[in-house]
């Protein structure tokens, strides 16, 4: 098989299934002139197969080899098994719904088939079923899904079909003999009702051409039409039919062969359709119809058209248009007027539909524009059908296009006058021709935005000024709205006229140059050069005009270039009236603002400067602070045009040699000063001229000045000291006059404020808890508090007293409350402070602070009156097991030891903590055996554990082993009945410790909250004979259980709650009572008795005679009554308690009563209007019988029956008969009789079924 060529769709062939060895088949075409045949090559020489060093995984080969079962029949067999589990389940689940009940057992036994078979199939590992252990995982957990949802009965969607469908299969009940029978089959009997009878009453025939009305029309797509003639109630031997064109007005009569009429079409019961196939448009009416009897048919006078189907073609146009333009479409449609075309229209994504109505020439006439559809359209004596000839009209489209994209005209649908619809769209209704959309069916246009320009920068107030000689562009702005990559091309023209060549009035005059410019993209501008005026005439995009806007025109203009002209004249000074510097007036010529650069060349270099001058004339101070030969050249100008002109010449240079008066200055301090009460401060002064200086300066301080004078400078710089400021607040320091060798005396201004504080830096200790000393824990860090005053950061010396007193410790403090961190315990004493800047003074009445350490802790026995001491060790008193010794919890770290009386023993370390001096310790009693506790730890919240300064102390106790009871046959149920109550239960217990003991029971009755106690003293042995006093006992079930145990010790034990127990349960006999008190049955019916006892149940009963046996698994028992006879129980028994209770209920079922019409037959019968038919009815059962039957309409071909009229009678005998003169199908839908009914319909008796009726 796998030889056989295969299509590339073919499905792979199976995994593991290709044929190994054999030799090769090719089929190929006949060679050397042979017919055609198998060629059998000589097989290939085998390749050589080296060993592999790793053997290969044996999991790609199946567990069971294809050779012996293929992999198909594999995957076959593992589908029928899962289909058979499939079944398997849904029988559980049904089995469930007729119990209506839940089961637990039965959704664990599904997890574990399903989880079984889903991950036990890939084992086997079957080609295309090996999925993985994930698929496994999700595949278990929707069948566990499913499977909860089955076992519990939680509600489905399909539920409804579900039950139907399973109730197809497995409905099946036990019947009154213990058969499986299906309740279908005796609840609907359909040999209790039988018989049909239908009457017909003749009608009249007749014939009608096209009785639907349709329209039809004949086409490219649509060569031919069927019209149909309809037939009622006659068999047609001859047919004529006329027809006239609608071109020539000529008639033509029209005869239908035997073989057109062979083949009618039933529609309904008499009546029938015959097509007439024809491909000519005209006028078509029927002309005569002759039956079998060779008598007319009547017929129905009515004309069909058959036209020419409509189309229509859109005339194209050009296919680009720019925003506003009109769409100048003409659309041509072709069909019988009046016609309505219906077009759509998509502007990018907005799409719209439009239709033209009543489409039609000049002066048409038609009996269609009246809407008349039926009846004849053409008058006698009036042959005229020219107007149902096919007509070609233009129908032209110019709308304003608008907004800008594509558009897409499109014809959708054509209608001419009978309503044949031509529809080219994709979505055609029912009885419409589509057609597909050809290109003569639609136009597109590409609508463009029109471009628009103007000039920016530039009008007629704010002219283009460029550098004579040099080009600039045109500031031209092009914008479009929706740009495309081939829309930013476009053309710009302009007109140019030179300044020289303007009118008066500075506009183009005659002699005007016009250029153009080509743009690529919409960033490319026109380059200009001679100056003139510039004017903007069109721009135009490739596929529109544009509009220009204002601005439209620009004034290019060269202005002059600037030019500088410079006159300077002397400062001198008063006192010694030697020059100190020049006035310089600035006079421009060109386009404002200027921008003036001139060097000044001093004997130390030189030195660029800038002027900025934003009119055309300023004037320019020069005065130098040093003294010395001055230069001053100016070497270039800037205007608004022309930028880096450059001057040369003398006239651009000026010299002067100057001799600046004497000055002083405070030098600026970077930050505010500030001063430390009772220290100086000091002040930099720049002294300018020839020395040596004299310098005056006053100190104000609280509205006091005082003078100072400083003479024979020889520097230039020079620091003012003042003295020990010994009062706080602000103080102004100024320079008053300043006087050089020239002897000329200079007032000054310039003065310096500052800030002196009124109060040194101070530092003291701070208290703690009211105290300079405090008491901490041995080598715990201690916080001394400070106490500092002035502006932070603080730096505080320190010493400690009674360590290294000679040692000075240093603290920087950032807080006016901060800290000092000690560790060492002795006297501290502050020794100096400072802040920030200024040095402070210590508080000796708080400069020492002392520290002084906690006394360790200790542990000790305190109550020794229940000890004694065994040396190095203190001994307890012996307890039980289980008894509490002390309040825990409390404190201190310990070590317990527990010995065991058999077996290793055990270390625990625990901890707790004291609040008080004194603690108590609750001593571990849980097991049996020996304790030591040795206290090998203490610390408190002050120190920690010091092995070295600690011995530990160590007591020791014996816990004996409580005592025990139980049951030697835990969780046994011991059970009798309530009539054979005798004697008393014995139940035997076993007991461990010393003897003698004393035992509690407690006896527990399930539906009593309260439970009973028994005593029981003394008991010598080990084990006990418990026996049930009758007084405790009840019917139900009681728990019984050891309450308390003592033995010879003093040692008890008390059982919690789930300790192990036994029951004692006490039943009554079972009962059953039927649901209903009634004893008469009909056959059908469900006799259901209630059982009382713990199921399952054994009932026996007899029924005819005959003894059986049957089983209930719930607490009600029922039966169908499958044939009549007498049913009686005679007895019950239950599982639980095996006691058998003795009753006798009878039943007794009566059989069903049945009726036949037509002798149980379907008979027809043909009357003629005013005839009569006999409708005879026979009956089975018990007199007297009440039956119901109906008159429904006759059954035609592809309609319902309904049901016309229902009547009651009644007879007392075992037949009757009723005469009826109406058209009809009569049958039987209900009959009773003594007993019992049965229905086909809803009614009497709840619907479909049986019911004992009661005369």
């Amino acid at each position: 098989m796998n030889g056989t060529p295969r299509l590339r769709s073919a499905f792979p062939s199976t995994p593991g299934s290709a044929q190994q060895g054999g030799t090769t088949r090719r089929v190929g075409s006949p060679s050397n002139g042979s017919s055609g045949g198998v060629h059998r090559s000589s097989p290939l020489p085998s390749i050589p197969q080296v060993q592999s060093s790793i053997s290969s995984t044996p999991t790609s080969v199946p567990l069971i080899p294809i050779t012996l079962v293929d992999a198909p029949t594999q995957r076959m067999y593992t589908a029928a098994v899962y289909g058979l589990l499939i079944v398997w389940r849904f029988y559980d689940w049904w089995t469930l719904v007729e119990a209506e009940t839940t089961s637990l057992p039965l959704f664990g036994k599904w997890f574990l088939i399903d989880c079984a078979f889903l991950y036990g199939v890939p084992m086997l590992r079957i080609p295309w079923l090996e999925w993985s252990d994930s698929t496994a995982a999700v595949a278990c957990l929707v069948h566990q899904v499913l499977n909860w949802m089955l076992m519990f009965r939680i509600p489905l969607p399909i539920e409804g079909w579900l039950m139907f469908f399973m109730k197809s299969i497995f409905d099946k009940e036990m019947s009154i003999s213990e058969n499986s029978v299906r309740p279908a089959s005796i609840l609907h009997n359909a040999s209790l009702i039988m018989g049909r009878q239908i009457i017909n009453i003749l009608p009249e025939g007749s014939v009608t051409m096209n009785p639907d009305q349709f329209s039809f029309c004949i086409g490219d797509g649509h060569p031919s039409i069927a019209i149909p003639l309809r037939f009622n109630q006659t068999r047609p031997q001859h047919i004529e039919l006329l027809r006239v064109d609608f071109d020539t007005n000529v008639n033509e009569t029209i005869t239908l062969t035997k073989k057109e009429m062979k083949k009618p079409l039933v529609v309904e019961e008499g009546v029938t359709i015959i097509n007439y196939i024809t491909k000519k448009p005209g006028l078509y009416r029927l002309q005569k119809v002759v039956d079998r009897s060779k008598s007319e048919v009547l017929r129905r006078m009515s004309d069909t058209l058959v036209l020419a189907c409509p189309k229509g073609r859109v005339k194209s146009s050009a296919s680009n248009k720019c925003i506003g333009d009109l769409s100048d479409l003409t659309m041509e449609i072709e069909g019988t007027p009046p016609l309505k075309v219906v077009y759509s229209r998509t502007a990018n994504a907005d799409k719209s539909v439009h239709h033209f109505q009543s489409i039609q020439p000049e002066n048409f006439e038609s009996p269609l524009l009246g809407n008349t559809r039926s009846g004849t359209l053409v008058v006698a004596g009036n042959q005229d059908v020219s107007w149902g000839r096919s007509q070609k009209i233009s129908v032209p489209l110019n709308e304003s296009m608008i907004p800008s994209g594509r558009w897409l005209y499109s014809i959708d649908e054509i209608h001419d006058a009978m309503g044949n619809v031509a529809n080219f769209s994709s979505g055609a209704d029912d009885g419409e021709h589509h057609y597909p959309k050809g290109v003569h069916l639609e136009q597109d246009f590409t609508v463009h935005e029109r471009p628009v320009a103007r000039l920016v920068n530039c009008d007629s107030r704010t002219p283009l000024k460029v550098p004579t000689g040099r080009a600039t562009q045109l500031p031209v702005q092009y914008m479009t709205r929706g740009r495309t990559p081939d829309e930013t091309s476009h053309t710009i023209t302009w007109k140019f006229t030179p300044l020289d060549s303007l009118t008066k009035s500075g506009d183009h005059g005659d002699d005007y140059i016009e250029e153009s410019y080509l743009a690529k993209t919409a960033h490319n501008i026109p380059t200009i050069r001679q100056p003139g005026l510039y004017t903007l005439t069109s721009v135009k995009s490739q596929f529109c005009e544009g509009e220009v806007k204002e601005p439209a025109s620009c004034l290019l203009l060269n202005p002059p270039e600037p030019q500088l002209s410079i006159s300077s004249e002397n400062i001198n000074d008063k006192c010694a009236g030697k020059p100190i510097g020049l006035l310089v007036d600035l006079d421009l010529i060109g386009t404002p603002p200027f921008v003036v650069r001139y060097d000044v060349i001093t004997g130390s270099g030189t030195k660029s400067e800038i002027v900025n001058v934003k009119g055309v004339r300023q004037q320019l101070e020069l005065k130098p602070r040093d003294a010395g030969h001055f230069k001053y050249r100016f070497t270039s100008i800037d205007d608004d045009v022309y930028k880096a002109h450059t001057l040369g010449g003398s006239e651009y240079v000026l010299e002067q040699d100057v001799k600046p008066p004497a000055s002083a200055s405070l030098r600026k301090s970077p930050e505010n000063i500030d001063a430390c009460i009772e220290e100086p401060v000091e002040l930099h002064v720049d002294l300018f001229g020839e020395r040596p200086f004299s310098l005056e300066y006053e100190l104000v301080h609280n509205g006091k000045r005082e003078r100072f004078k400083k003479a024979n400078i020889e520097t230039d710089f020079f620091t003012i000291k003042t003295n020990p400021l010994l009062a706080g607040g602000e103080y102004s320091l100024a320079l008053t006059s300043v006087q050089d060798k020239t002897g000329c005396k200079i007032f000054l201004n310039s003065d310096v404020k500052f800030n002196v504080r009124r109060q040194r830096p101070k530092a003291s200790f701070g208290l703690l808890d009211g105290k300079f000393k405090t008491i901490e824990v041995e080598g715990q860090s201690v916080q001394l508090p400070l106490r500092l005053t002035g502006r932070p950061p603080y730096t505080v010396s320190y010493r400690n007293l009674d360590d290294s007193p000679d040692r000075i410790l240093t603290k920087t403090a950032k807080l006016a409350n901060d800290y000092i961190l000690a560790d060492r315990r002795g006297k501290y004493e502050i020794v100096d402070v400072s802040d920030d800047k200024c040095p402070g003074t210590v508080n000796q009445q708080a400069s020492t602070f002392e520290i002084d350490w906690i006394a360790r802790p200790q542990i000790k026995v305190a109550d020794t009156s229940v000890l004694t001491s065994a040396g190095d060790r203190w001994v307890k008193r012996e307890v039980c097991e289980g008894d509490i010794d002390g309040t825990p919890p409390y404190a201190v770290k310990y070590q317990q030891r527990h010995k065991p009386e058999s077996g290793s023993g055990s270390i625990i370390n625990k901890e707790f903590e004291a609040a008080l001096g004194l603690a108590t310790i609750s001593m571990e009693t849980s097991k049996a055996g020996k304790y030591e506790y040795r206290f090998s730890e203490i610390s408190d919240a002050l120190y920690d554990h010091d092995s070295k300064k600690h011995t530990p102390l160590i007591l020791e106790q014996k816990v004996n082993r409580k005592p025990s009871a139980h049951f030697i046959k835990p969780g046994q149920s011991y059970k009798y009945c309530k009539e054979d109550l005798a004697g008393d239960e014995v139940i035997p217990i076993r007991l461990e410790g010393v003897p003698p003991f004393s035992l509690e029971v407690e006896i527990k009755h399930q539906s009593s909250a309260r439970p009973e106690t028994v005593k029981f003293a003394n008991i010598e042995t080990h084990q006990y004979d418990f026996k049930i006093p009758h007084s405790k006992l009840s019917l139900g079930i009681h728990q019984v259980s050891v309450r308390k145990v003592r033995d010879s010790r003093g040692c008890q034990q008390k059982t919690e709650y789930g300790a192990p127990h036994v029951q004692v349960q006490v039943y009554d006999v079972p009962t059953i009572h039927p649901q209903e008190s009634r004893t008469d049955y009909c056959v059908g019916e469900r006799i259901s008795y209630s059982l009382s006892g713990q199921p399952p149940f054994e009932i026996f009963y007899t029924f005819n005679g005959v003894s059986r046996k049957a089983k209930s698994q719930s607490t009600t028992f029922r039966r169908i009554a499958e044939k009549p006879g007498n049913f009686t129980i005679t007895g019950v028994s239950d599982k639980a308690s095996e006691c058998k209770a003795r009753t006798n209920i009878s039943k007794l079922i009566h059989q069903m009563p049945s009726v036949r019409i037509s002798k149980g037959r379907e008979m027809e019968i043909d009357i003629h209007e005013g005839g009569h038919a006999d409708l005879v009815f026979e009956f089975t059962g018990t007199p007297p019988f009440e039956f119901t039957y109906t008159r429904s309409t006759n059954v035609r071909k592809g309609q319902r029956s309904q049901v016309l009229e229902t009547r009651r009678d009644v007879s007392d005998e075992f037949s009757k008969t009723v005469v009826s003169s109406l058209e009809g199908t009569y049958e039987v839908v209900a009959i009773k009789d003594r007993y019992c009914s049965f229905s086909t319909q809803g009614g009497e008796g709840g619907g479909k079924g049986h019911k004992l009726l009661q005369f």
